[in-house]
This record gives structure tokens, C-alpha cells and sequence, in this order.
């Protein structure tokens, strides 16, 4: 796929947009660590200029569309869910791994996504039944799950939720780490579903997220040739998607080690 769809390019430029405030701020930030409350108000100020600025472009292109709001019921038709910055203490740290996302979904079926890295300016995006890939100067990279079918020497991710979840995280991380090679705790979902579709992670675990953070990415795994299950469905024969956004639990990976993550994690 040398170029980009109609849809896609409106994904694209919009999220590209917003996410040059969302640069300066980031290279502003690492001044303000030694004040607390003048980095606390710095960074609702960054957040809150990212969502403004990223609505502002996508209802420019498509004003009839309405904005998914996580916990509220589904808007009817096509819609678009967004995530201004997940990630956001990596952002509020000065560590560049954090993300925009936006997606176009036609009632519960999401359509095209991207996920933007402004401080790496890494791009990746989707398109139903078209593939995934990651963006490149001339040529886009299409993206594909690793090959890996052992769970020895699998890279996995997962989160940090301890007000949330905290023992059914550390049981999560005890496992991972026991049954595969390595653990790591990057910070921000999206991008790590990024990554499982680009084949640099073997798969990624994580608790309770909302579906503005889990929309784009699972379109990712899914159209790179992966698997998304539900950490606790009891049918693993076919993916539950709709449960997994109910819950926001979530295991990706590669089709091969679906099966073995799930029953490390359910033992």
C-alpha cells in the first residue's frame, strides 16, 4: 500500500495536527518537573488543548460524526473514538513513549485507525480488511505479528493499575514473567498493541481499559494477522471482541501463542 485511502489520510492529518501542540508541550515539560503544581496545571493544559484540537480537525472533515465518550452508550451509525493521550504520566515524565489515537467505528465495527507517537513521530494505522501498517517516508511498512510459537523466549507487556487491580496485576506479571522470557511495563496500551501488530512484542496483557485506548489498537493486532481474546472468556475457539471492550481486558498476541498466554494467565 503505497499510498493513503481518503479515510485514512483524514485519520492521519487530523492526529498529526493536534500533535504538534502536543510536541512543543512535551519538550516543555522537563522544565517544569521540579514544580509541582505549575507541571500538574502544565499537563491538564496539554490534554485538554490535545482533545480540543484533535475534535476541531476530525469534525472538520466529518461534522455529521459524533465523538465516542468512554462510559457513555455508543453513538448509532459511524462515529469517531479518540484518545488525546494515553500514556500521560510517560508524557507528564518527559518519556517519549505515550500516543494520539483516533478511529472511525460504524456502530460496535471499527473501520480505520491510527496511532501517533509525536515525540518519536512514529505512525501506525489500519483499515478494515485492507491491513496495518506502520508509515514511511516513501513506502508504508506493512506490519505483521511475530512468528514466535513458544512461549520460551516470548516479549511480553502488560500495565501498572495498582489503585485499580492490584492483585490481579501482581498475578498477571508473576505469570508472565514465570512463563515467558521477559516482562516489560511500557506505560501506554495503544502503543504496545502497536508493537504487538509490528511484531516487536509477542503479545501484550492489561486490566480494565477503556475503549477510547483499546479501539485502534486491537484493529492493529487484528489486520497484522493477530488474535484478540477476552483474559477470562471461556471459549477461546473464536474472539469475543464485545466483551472484551465491556471489560477492557485484554490479551494480544500472534495466533500461535493465544492459546498458551490464555492458559499461563488461567491456570
Amino acid at each position: 500500500m503505497s499510498y493513503l485511502s481518503p479515510v485514512s489520510a483524514m485519520l492521519v492529518n487530523a492526529v498529526k495536527k493536534a500533535g504538534q501542540s502536543l510536541t512543543r508541550d512535551f519538550n516543555e515539560v522537563e522544565k517544569l518537573q521540579n514544580s509541582v503544581k505549575g507541571h500538574s496545571e502544565f499537563v491538564v493544559s496539554a490534554v485538554n488543548r490535545v482533545t480540543r484540537n484533535l475534535q476541531q480537525e476530525l469534525s472538520k472533515a466529518k461534522p455529521n460524526y459524533p465523538f465516542y465518550v468512554d462510559g457513555k452508550p455508543r453513538p448509532q451509525g459511524v462515529y469517531f473514538v479518540v484518545s488525546p493521550i494515553d500514556g500521560v504520566m510517560n508524557f507528564a515524565h518527559g518519556i517519549p513513549y505515550f500516543s494520539i489515537s483516533a478511529s472511525i467505528v460504524e456502530n460496535e465495527t471499527t473501520l480505520a485507525a491510527v496511532i501517533y507517537n509525536p515525540a518519536t513521530d512514529e505512525l501506525f494505522f489500519a483499515e478494515k480488511g485492507v491491513g496495518a501498517f506502520k508509515e514511511g517516508y516513501r513506502n508504508h511498512e506493512r506490519l505483521r505479528v511475530s512468528s514466535r510459537k513458544e512461549l520460551h523466549g516470548a516479549l511480553t507487556a502488560s500495565l501498572l493499575k495498582y489503585k485499580e487491580k492490584p492483585e490481579e496485576y501482581h498475578n498477571i506479571h508473576g505469570r508472565l514473567i514465570a512463563g515467558t522470557e521477559d516482562l516489560r511495563i511500557f506505560g501506554a496500551l495503544s502503543l504496545d498493541l502497536a508493537n504487538v501488530a509490528a511484531g516487536k512484542l509477542d503479545a501484550a496483557v492489561s486490566l480494565a481499559n477503556s475503549v477510547s485506548d483499546l479501539t485502534a489498537g486491537i484493529l492493529l493486532v487484528k489486520e497484522a494477522g493477530g488474535s484478540v481474546l477476552e483474559i477470562a472468556q471461556k471459549d477461546i475457539r473464536s474472539e469475543d471482541l464485545p466483551a472484551v471492550f465491556a471489560s477492557g481486558n485484554i490479551l494480544a498476541s500472534n495466533q500461535a501463542l493465544a492459546k498458551p498466554v490464555y492458559e499461563l494467565l488461567n491456570k
